[in-house]
């Protein structure tokens, strides 16, 4: 019972930290994993036991005999589905042919090129190679998002590196089982027609198994025929039986149809989806936190001797040094990214959570069914995803700066609140080459704006997605323009120290209107959220008045005062650096030169002499 506890307790304390520090949950849960496990045997055991033991002597420990792999197979299948929800196949059209190079391409390079790497330095079969290949195709967001989260980027090199993490992660593991599958069916049958055979059942079985039941469930969900209440439980025991049935019917093809069902479902229109996503996150979490913990104190102390060499370090340069590059340049030819910007794709290339988990089950199921070389598997991978993550997360932002793909000054602007009045601003910023986000709990304020061509999302302000998106890591400016004042005033002091106290700004309320407030984060305009709607709506254009003096500036500014159809909201200098005027930097110009602008929304000013 303590142990089994420990587990747990272990496990979402080293997620808190990965949180609180800001670094992937999968370094804290592997760590934690060897320091109970083989160290604690080693060094720490007087006896020379682990604190934890997920197996012992075959049929001792905390999951006796066949146990350890069936509840990893379990939670692995978990794991997969949950990812194949995340697979959109309209994302893969959308996020430019860099990245589909990158998951096809790219894929194809790390697969071959390890292959052919571990096979000649470690002298291992050419199958037991290309699984150890195929399991490190993976990267994934969640290894991704945190080494990124604080180095400001350009949205471009930010965007290729977030969604090869979310669109190899299924694809990456869907190669893994394939090729696991084909040398578990050719096991003892030295790959005759009969393997070839069984691995065709495998391939159709799994295939669809997923593909038929995930509709099925799909038309339950839209019939209502399963109670709002029972949704998440009832999706999640239909997954553990799809995956056991699609089992029994052709042996090991479980996996493959819980990734092609998330991927039928996650590309369905289905009500609720977004609820079932998130419940299955949350199990995902408590999942993996128990599962690397437990896999990693099941690594055995001469399993980590047995790629203690030059070997293993051969393999891992060979990784990160020229496969990854390789696999990067490739899918690049014909790009517009730039040489430094294509130099930092190819150093960051974190290998994730599911390539050590898959690797774990795999590894287990080999060296149960005595195939020559599987007990490398584990430990290899294991190196590789944690190397990978240690490089990455002490090396990116320098190299970012030695690249010069570091941004020095962060000028995107991010708006809280989709309405008409805050997507008449971005269009204009836009217009204006400035890189604005929108961001709203209002579908309809999200759809509206994204058919203007706007780039919008649908996040709420108190959520930690605002935070963890790491494609507003170029952000240098927040504006809160929604109808609740406490949303606009939580925005500012959630966001004042990632900002900076002059990096934040909002709308004024209707009382301090009255009362007239000299605050720096307030925008100048004295109108509240109705008033500027109204304008908005009377008289919805963006206007530019040219200026050369300071005097000029100022009686613009008093002219906006006398007339509440005039919002004052940009000073725009020759260069197109934008200024948001407050109250406090109404009347603070600096080098005014020709081709200055006086930036309001409103009506046409006549005469501005």
């Amino acid at each position: 019972m303590i142990e089994l506890s420990g587990i747990i307790i272990l496990g979402i304390l080293a997620q808190w930290s990965a949180w609180k520090f800001k670094i992937p949950a999968i370094l804290p849960l592997i760590l934690i994993g060897l320091l109970v496990g083989p160290v604690a045997s080693e060094w720490l055991s007087s006896d020379g036991t682990k604190w934890i033991e997920p197996v012992w002597n075959g049929e001792k420990g905390l999951f006796p005999g066949e146990s350890l792999y069936y509840f990893v197979s379990l939670a692995i299948s978990l794991i997969l589905f949950e990812g194949g929800l995340t697979l959109k196949l309209n994302e893969i059209k959308n996020v430019g042919p860099v990245i589909t190079k990158l998951i096809t391409i790219g894929s194809a390079v790390t697969f071959w090129g390890a292959g052919f790497a571990v096979h000649f330095i470690f002298d291992l079969s050419w199958q037991v190679s290309f699984l150890f290949s195929a399991l490190i195709i993976v990267t994934g967001p969640t290894v991704i998002t945190p080494i990124l989260r604080n180095i400001p980027l350009k949205k471009d090199i930010s965007a290729v590196l977030k969604w090869e993490g979310i669109l190899i992660d299924p694809i990456g593991a869907l190669v893994a089982v394939l090729v696991f599958e084909f040398i578990n069916v050719g096991t003892g049958t030295t790959y005759t027609k009969t393997a070839f055979v069984e691995f065709g059942k495998i391939v159709l079985f799994g295939s669809t198994f997923g593909f038929t039941f995930a509709h099925a469930l799909g038309y339950a969900i839209r019939r209502k025929l399963i109670p709002h209440y029972l949704l998440n439980v009832f999706v999640l025991a239909s997954v553990l039986g799809i995956f056991v049935l699609s089992d029994t019917f052709s042996h090991e093809s479980g996996l493959l149809s819980v990734v092609v069902m998330g991927m039928v479902l996650g590309n369905s229109n289905l009500p609720h989806l977004n609820e079932i996503l998130d419940f299955k996150e949350s199990i995902s979490v408590l999942l993996i936190s128990i599962l690397f913990i437990l896999l990693a104190a099941n690594v055995n102390w001469s399993d980590l001797m047995l790629i203690y060499n030059w070997k293993t370090l051969a393999i891992f340069l060979i990784v990160v040094f020229v496969i990854r590059p390789l696999g990067v340049f490739l899918s690049s030819i014909n790009s517009t990214l730039k040489f430094n910007e294509k130099l930092f794709i190819s150093w960051v290339g974190p290998r994730g959570i599911v390539a050590a988990g898959i690797a774990s089950l795999f590894g287990l199921k080999l060296v149960k069914n005595n195939v020559e070389g599987a007990e490398y598997i584990t430990p290899l991978v294991f190196v590789i995803v944690l190397g990978t993550v240690l490089f990455n997360a002490t090396t990116a932002r320098l190299f970012a700066k030695i690249s010069k793909v570091f941004l020095q000054n962060s000028n995107g602007i991010l708006i809280i609140g989709a309405s008409k009045f805050s997507r008449l601003i971005a269009e204009y910023l836009n217009e204006n080459d400035q890189q604005v986000v929108l961001m709203d709990s209002n579908i309809a304020n999200i759809e509206k704006a994204k058919k203007m061509g706007l780039d919008a999302s649908l996040v709420d302000i108190y959520s930690d997605e605002l935070i963890d998106n790491i494609e507003l890591s170029n952000i240098g400016f927040l504006i809160a323009l929604t109808g609740n004042a406490e949303i606009n005033k939580y925005a500012i002091q959630r966001f004042k120290k990632q900002f900076g106290e002059n990096g934040v700004f909002r709308i004024r309320t209707h009382d301090e209107i009255i009362e007239n407030p000299r605050n720096s984060n307030l925008m100048y305009h004295k109108n509240d959220y109705v008033s500027v709607m109204e304008v908005a709506n009377q008289f919805p254009t963006v206007q530019e008045v040219p200026f050369t003096t300071k005097e000029e500036y100022i009686g613009l500014i008093r002219l906006t005062e006398k007339d509440a159809d005039m919002i004052p909201l940009f000073v725009k200098y020759p260069d197109g650096h934008l200024d948001i005027i407050t109250y406090v930097n109404k009347t603070r110009l600096e080098n005014i030169k020709p081709g200055t602008s006086f930036v309001y929304l409103g009506k046409e000013i006549e005469n501005n002499s």
